[in-house]
């Protein structure tokens, strides 16, 4: 906790050091703050996240280039939390008086160790605690969220986890946004045609450490008869129990389509000058997995 000692101690590093000549807001104080790992090297990565004395988030934001972060805030108690992927995450008091500033230096973030890897053979999806979601824009302005209701898929843990391999098959006709005529519109020819392709499938063919639990899998997508590489941006939150007993390995996934990749552009409808969907649809997995059998 900074306190009156400490008062004292960064007002003079406010006036000597980097904030020299900085003055905040009339009433406001100033907390600063940078990341670096274990080498003293900026973590442009992490995120500062500013809490007041009743744990409401005050602020939230990103580094700069060099892994620093300064806000303005009213006097009182705060608490400062710094994360990054793959670091063990950081946290501290701080006293912010009117005028003043808590100074924090560089605080050095640990390299957290990777969750437990599944245990290396074959696992399925389990879809009952699994979603595959995704979010559209709708005539380019309120935003659509919908998913697929019915798909399988297997996993393939290989000894050397960059050798894993996945397979997911997708039922075109169960997507759900909801709205039934909208599902019918989704189904038809204008868009998913599921009567001529009706599944998605996805096969990877790359796992790719990024750090701590992140990993990007890619593989490809096939969709409306085209297939195309897609990259999966994936945080991984290792092995665990259910409820009973058995080994469940959990994950979330995310990626990023686009339309005209996979001739779906509906021209007809463009023609008319109406923005139906736009140009990129997020997508969304939650994705639990139990070993087969």
């Amino acid at each position: 906790m900074f306190g009156l000692g400490t008062k004292n101690r960064t007002n003079s590093a406010r006036r000597n050091g980097p904030l020299a000549g900085l003055e905040p807001p009339a009433g406001a104080g100033i907390i600063s703050c940078r990341a670096v790992d274990p080498v003293s090297g900026p973590l442009t990565s992490a995120e500062f996240t500013v809490t007041d004395a009743r744990g409401r988030v005050v602020v939230k934001s990103g580094a700069d280039p060099f892994g620093s972060f300064l806000v303005t805030v009213p006097p009182g108690e705060y608490r400062l939390a710094v994360s990054a992927d793959g670091y063990t995450p950081y946290r501290t008091d701080a006293v912010v008086d009117a005028e003043s500033s808590a100074v924090l230096g560089e605080v050095t973030l640990q390299v957290a160790a990777p969750p437990p890897l599944p245990s290396p053979g074959d696992w399925d999806v389990e879809p009952t605690h699994s979603s595959i979601a995704f979010t559209a824009r709708h005539i380019g302005l309120a935003r659509v969220h919908g998913r697929f209701n019915t798909f399988a898929g297997a996993v393939r843990i290989a000894e050397r986890m960059e050798d894993t391999a996945m397979h997911v098959v997708i039922d075109a006709a169960s997507i759900d946004t909801n709205v039934r005529m909208r599902d019918d519109h989704l189904r038809s020819a204008d868009f998913l045609d599921v009567a001529q392709y009706p599944t998605l499938e996805f096969y990877s063919d790359r796992f790719a450490h990024r750090g701590g639990g992140r990993w990007a899998v890619t593989g490809a997508l096939s969709l409306h008869g085209v297939t195309r590489t897609v990259t999966l941006d994936v945080d991984y939150f290792g092995v665990g129990n259910g409820l009973e007993g058995e080994t469940r390995a959990a994950c979330r996934a995310t990626t990023e389509l686009h339309r005209d990749d996979y001739t779906i552009s509906w021209q007809t409808m463009l023609a008319r000058g109406i923005a139906v969907v736009g140009p990129s649809i997020s997508i969304d997995l939650d994705i639990q997995i139990v070993p087969k059998g």
